[in-house]
């Protein structure tokens, strides 16, 4: 678990962190450089959920070693069924990932939403429902492992 105490944002008590694979932490199928190693440290503390469509098929073998829980979704109603699975953990102990429009709901809901845009882009809406925005997975992820640069972004 990570609890923070964030000024203004209120006290935060993450036990899962849920993210997509496709444009979140992978790009063209192929998992980021880092995220891998990240994830490891991560789910020491918390229990780490990936979400995802697979539109290259490559999510499971590129996650493989990675202790996950890892669901694969299909069509149709692929923001639903991510929203559905936060809603399950508890929303207030979930930090969700994500980029596309499938991921907008789970990001709203989540304690902590976090839009990564890599190079397929984020969503508006998606970006609309988060609360941060991050430029790769391994400043998403470094949040988490250094939750002072949480603290510094979310403190009114």
């Amino acid at each position: 678990m990570i609890r923070l105490e964030i000024p203004g944002f209120g006290p935060v008590e993450l036990q899962h962190l849920v993210s997509d694979f496709t444009g979140t932490l992978s790009v063209d199928g192929r998992l980021v450089e880092g995220v891998r190693e990240r994830l490891l440290r991560l789910s020491q503390n918390l229990e780490v959920h990936i979400l995802t469509a697979d539109t290259f098929g490559t999510a499971e073998r590129e996650l493989s070693g990675v202790p996950c829980r890892f669901h694969r979704l299909a069509e149709p109603h692929l923001d639903r069924q991510k929203e559905a699975y936060v809603r399950e953990l508890g929303p207030e102990r979930v930090m969700a990932l994500g980029n596309g429009l499938n991921d907008r709901l789970m990001l709203r809901i989540a304690r902590v939403g976090v839009a990564v845009m890599l190079p397929e882009g984020v969503a508006v809406e998606t970006l609309k429902a988060a609360d941060i925005l991050v430029r790769s997975p391994l400043e998403a992820l470094d949040l988490l492992l250094e939750p002072r640069r949480l603290k510094a972004t979310l403190r009114f």
